[in-house]
């Protein structure tokens, strides 16, 4: 058995040289709650439709990394009943031990690259921990060494947002702010955090992208785009929701994988809700995004 598998819409796309997005699953499975989870990834799907190209979420089926679930397994995913959460680290034992798995930044990107996609979206990315230095997701390392396209609404906003920063400089991403001089922070617009380089428009962000692999960076380009200003939260909401998440946490001893989708569900019982609108807005938002910058891609392939 194959220990890859791109689902035969996608395997098309690709040879084809059309637009593909690939997506996350960990964020439908492990970070936002049901129905919510059914809802992002529609919207996610055809916001991607809408920027000219064909969504693809990865994960492990049954010990194979996919990109591109059919409607049965996204229907078992969203249930998450049996859905482990899986890191870039994990895939060999996922792998090995056929299990189902959701993919994270990391897994998925490690999973997308390999099955030829150029383009992810996301929510936010994994980074440098609040209080604990020490503690820093693998996603760093995986936007190091993929060189991928990933639209993301900065770092989640539970992180230690100019610790992260320092570290994507530290390891050689390129970020750029799509129609912003500040790092947004996932829920917020602002943070205060200026960004090295910015651009309006798909089509400058394909110049960039394809500028770096010509050059042979093996970094991927992470481009941060605020999150819609209709759902997004202020800066002090957000930073009172987090401390009382983090205090939860503590009082709970919540470690591990486990404290990402805590602090996130913690966020969102203090914002009344709030958080899981911008949260749903900004990976459509996303999505979207990707998809125009994926179609530009392929327009330079086909030319």
């Amino acid at each position: 058995m194959s220990a890859l598998r791109v689902l035969s819409p996608v395997a098309d796309a690709l040879a084809w040289g059309r637009p593909v997005v690939a997506l996350e699953s960990s964020v439908l499975a492990q970070g936002l709650p049901i129905p919510a989870n059914r809802e992002a990834a529609d919207r996610m799907t055809s916001a991607a439709a809408r920027g000219g190209a064909l969504a693809a979420i990865t994960a492990v089926v049954h010990g194979v990394c996919t990109l591109g679930l059919d409607q049965e397994e996204l229907e078992r995913f969203l249930q998450r009943d049996g859905i482990r959460k899986v890191t870039a680290r994990d895939l060999p034992v996922a792998v090995a031990q056929r299990a189902d798995g959701a993919t994270t930044v990391a897994a998925s990107l490690s999973i997308a690259s390999a099955a030829g996609a150029s383009v992810f979206a996301t929510g936010g990315i994994g980074g440098v921990h609040r209080g604990a230095p020490f503690d820093e997701s693998a996603d760093l390392d995986e936007l190091a060494r993929t060189p991928m396209v990933v639209v993301c609404a900065g770092a989640k906003s539970i992180l230690d947002l100019p610790a992260t920063l320092e570290r994507l400089e530290s390891l050689g991403v390129t970020v750029i702010g799509y129609d912003t001089d500040e790092m947004p922070g996932f829920f917020t617009r602002t943070t205060g955090l200026r960004l090295p380089a910015r651009a309006s428009s798909a089509r400058e962000i394909a110049d960039i992208h394809r500028a770096a692999r010509i050059l042979g960076r093996a970094q991927s380009t992470l481009v941060v785009q605020p999150p819609p200003a209709d759902v997004a939260l202020d800066a002090g909401t957000v930073d009172r929701a987090v401390e009382q998440a983090l205090g939860e946490a503590r009082a709970g001893n919540v470690r591990g994988a486990a404290v990402t989708p805590f602090l996130l569900a913690a966020v969102e019982r203090a914002t009344g809700g709030r958080s899981l609108a911008a949260n749903l807005g900004l990976l459509e938002e996303n999505a979207y995004l990707a998809g125009a910058i994926a179609t530009e891609l392929a327009r330079d392939d086909q030319r």
